[in-house]
């Protein structure tokens, strides 16, 4: 029962985390005006904005002028629900402080990851309140993460890409990470504490990198990083304790 409760809440927010996903990058109001066709301009009607299902009974086109809508509507919608079950899953099936605390940067996280994608950025309104969200909990009774170790992950993330980007533009004369990166993995760090980002931080230049070999990237391009960051951190909140243990048992380390 707990999981369909997810599912359907999970979905509903999906659909206005996509809101924020197309507006925030123009700095358009996510509350109002109603969503209307990014090409005709019609205004959506309710029975057309239903998480899911309305995606796939349009097929993925506008009911009013046939323009195709893009993937990543149907990918929120259905993304933020599964997420959302998979960290009730790890949480031992329980409402918890750690779960609403993960539940809040899975929230944030879905939003960056696809405006870093399409954009190239990241909000600071997305950033520097996820940063001090994830300070909050620390100080919170029963969390996973306290104050402590959410300050050191955070400072050292933030100095470590700081410095790799300062690095990076001397030696080459661009710019490798942006200000964008350095204040998300600062965020990472206050959710996930020292552990945490640097699994992270190591989950995520692999994958990235391995990313960039497959579909041999253009240097001349830019290449965002966030998307690898957030992937990084969801892995660490979902599994990342068992990857760990797995990791150690491989090399008896204990």
């Amino acid at each position: 029962m707990f999981y369909l409760i997810i599912f359907i809440f999970g979905a509903v927010f999906g659909s206005f985390f996509n809101v924020c996903i197309s507006r925030i990058p123009i700095k358009k109001s996510v509350v109002f005006p109603d969503s209307s066709c990014p090409t005709c301009k019609t205004k959506i009607k309710s029975y057309h904005n239903i998480p899911i299902i309305s995606y796939i009974l349009l097929k993925g086109k506008c009911s009013y002028c046939g323009a195709k809508i893009n993937i990543h509507y149907f990918l929120v919608e259905l993304l933020t629900p599964i997420l959302l079950m998979l960290l009730f899953a790890s949480q031992n099936s329980e409402i918890s402080l750690v779960f609403f605390k993960y539940a809040i940067f899975i929230s944030f996280g879905l939003i960056i990851f696809f405006i870093d994608l399409y954009h190239h950025i990241i909000p600071d309104k997305l950033s520097l309140p996820l940063v001090a969200i994830g300070f909050i909990f620390s100080f919170l009774p029963n969390t996973d993460v306290g104050w402590m170790s959410a300050g050191i992950g955070a400072l050292s993330g933030f100095i470590l890409f700081l410095f790799t980007a300062f690095f990076f533009h001397k030696t080459t004369g661009k710019d490798g990470l942006g200000g964008g990166d350095i204040k998300l993995i600062a965020a990472i760090g206050a959710f996930l504490g020292v552990e945490g980002t640097l699994f992270t931080v190591l989950f995520s230049s692999l994958v990235a990198l391995v990313v960039l070999l497959i579909s041999k990237h253009d240097r001349k391009r830019q290449f965002p990083f966030g998307p690898f960051l957030i992937i990084g951190a969801l892995v660490y909140i979902l599994a990342g304790n068992t990857l760990v243990e797995l990791y150690l048992r491989l090399y008896n380390i204990y």
